[in-house]
């Protein structure tokens, strides 16, 4: 149930860094509301995840999806530069976070 609760996590963790970017500063109420929402919620899931899971692990786990999500969705939406490398660099990201949960 943690490693579910980890991923969760890692996934508002996306959401409250594109939210983040978007805010403009917190000069922009939703966006500023939907950061604050998925921080609290995100923080809260890696602190319940770390009950069961090694702090280090979790952390590398967290950031590896919220990361590599954020980059993902920006370069979707057209804000990051695609290329070969940058995506092959966060599939490196995705099977190091897979590789975490696989040797734990």
């Amino acid at each position: 149930m943690s490693w579910l609760v980890l991923v969760v996590s890692g996934v508002l963790e996306a959401v409250w860094a594109t939210a983040l970017g978007r805010s403009e500063g917190f000069t922009r109420r939703l966006p500023t509301a939907v950061f604050a929402v998925a921080l609290v919620l995100s923080m809260a899931g890696l602190a319940v995840a770390m009950r069961e899971l090694p702090t280090g692990t979790a952390y590398a786990v967290w950031v590896g999806i919220g990361a590599s999500l954020t980059v993902a969705y920006g370069m979707a939406r057209g804000h990051e530069a695609v290329s070969t490398a940058r995506v092959l660099l966060v599939l490196l990201l995705v099977g190091s976070v897979v590789g975490l949960k696989a040797v734990s």
